[in-house]
């Protein structure tokens, strides 16, 4: 089907409620089949492959409907005289700026194989640092959440059937039990409303998330963090600094480069950042003078820009950064790792004591009046 013909009928389908709840339920291209598609395409394209015809194999192989029907479109593209590079354009969604923007580069080159294979070592290496960012991060997440489960059967569970007994000495309980007595009642009468609450919040706060001003206060407040901030600035440092190093190398502008970059950090901040970056360097500025402003680069970063750029090595530079920095991120979060996970150990230690105790110096009381 032609392009205009697609685009046409993507305008005249239906808005109803049917047409909704089918997107609702249709497949996605997700991450995976991004990672599938530039890796099948490379090693055909390495054997000799005509892309038309590598396209059409990548269509045999996969099983999601979404990716199927893709590669079907970006076929018809390229068969009707549209480059490579305008056909990934139109799924802004799958490929990101730099990933379109290499193509594109590597197209004009006639190295797009090579491109494609970098391509997929640099998704390799982000979902080894996402997938080590949430392990680090889950047994203490974990252990959050177990605690305040503990507790809350607790109150609900346990401090019930001593209650009773405990009136005969009111005036002599502690004020820790008479503290979690009183937010015992409460969960037990009004759990409804403190259910309706909690998730009532969490969707207000979803969708304040979402607003722009919501957006600009969480994305500063990530970079204020002590210890998050480290650990953010340097994941987003990494991500950046790869994508700089690896676009500029394969020929495509500094402000294309600059711009794509927007797309693959996720923060108001630093996409704030990179668009001030990309107006000094069209007005006649460097590199260096920009990062040099960013008050969250950390010093080391700042002088090795401005090294590569009076050597003229800058896309080397970028990918030493992007390295040197993916270590140090392994490092801080094993680091962090370790200093968590005993301190919440000894949180929960302090809050399960407490509940003990509660418990514990009543009976002692009613043991000695008896």
């Amino acid at each position: 089907m032609p392009i205009e013909q697609r685009q046409t009928a993507s305008k005249e389908k239906p808005v109803g409620l049917m047409s909704r709840e089918f997107h609702l339920v249709k497949p996605k291209v997700q991450g995976s089949d991004r990672q599938f598609f530039t890796e099948q395409l490379a090693l055909l394209l390495e054997t000799g492959t005509s892309l038309h015809a590598a396209l059409g194999v990548m269509q045999t192989q996969t099983r999601n409907p979404a990716l199927r029907e893709m590669l079907e479109h970006i076929a018809v593209d390229v068969s009707e005289g549209n480059t490579f590079g305008q056909a990934l354009q139109r799924y802004p969604e799958v490929f990101s700026s730099t990933y379109v923007n290499l193509i594109s580069a590597s197209e004009k080159g006639g190295f797009m194989p090579e491109v494609l294979a970098q391509l997929q070592a640099m998704e390799e290496k982000r979902d080894e640092m996402r997938t080590m960012i949430i392990s680090s991060f889950s047994y203490p997440v974990f252990l959050i959440f177990f605690s305040v489960a503990v507790v809350i059967f607790i109150l609900v569970s346990v401090f019930p059937r001593f209650e009773t007994m405990f009136m005969s000495i009111h005036d002599q309980l502690p004020t820790s039990t008479v503290v979690l007595l009183a937010m015992s009642q409460i969960l037990r009468k009004y759990y409804i409303l403190i259910l309706i609450g909690l998730i009532g919040g969490a969707i207000a706060l979803r969708i304040w998330r979402r607003t722009p001003a919501g957006a600009e206060i969480a994305d500063q407040a990530v970079l204020r963090i002590p210890g998050v901030k480290d650990v953010v600035v340097r994941m987003y440092l990494v991500n950046s600094m790869r994508a700089l190093g690896m676009s500029l190398s394969h020929g495509v502008s500094v402000t294309d480069a600059l711009a794509a970059c927007r797309d693959i950090v996720p923060n108001r901040v630093f996409q704030r950042f990179f668009r001030e970056i990309e107006e000094s360097v069209e007005a006649g500025g460097g590199l260096a003078a920009g990062f040099n402003r960013g008050e969250f680069i950390p010093d080391i970063a700042r002088q090795m820009v401005q090294t590569g750029e009076e050597s003229g090595h800058l896309p080397q530079v970028m990918k030493r950064i992007a390295d040197y920095y993916e270590r140090e991120l392994s490092r801080r979060l094993i680091t962090l790792s370790k200093v968590v996970e005993p301190l919440m150990l000894v949180v929960m230690g302090v809050v399960v004591g407490y509940l003990v105790s509660a418990l514990i110096f009543p009976i002692f009381k009613l043991a000695n009046a008896a």
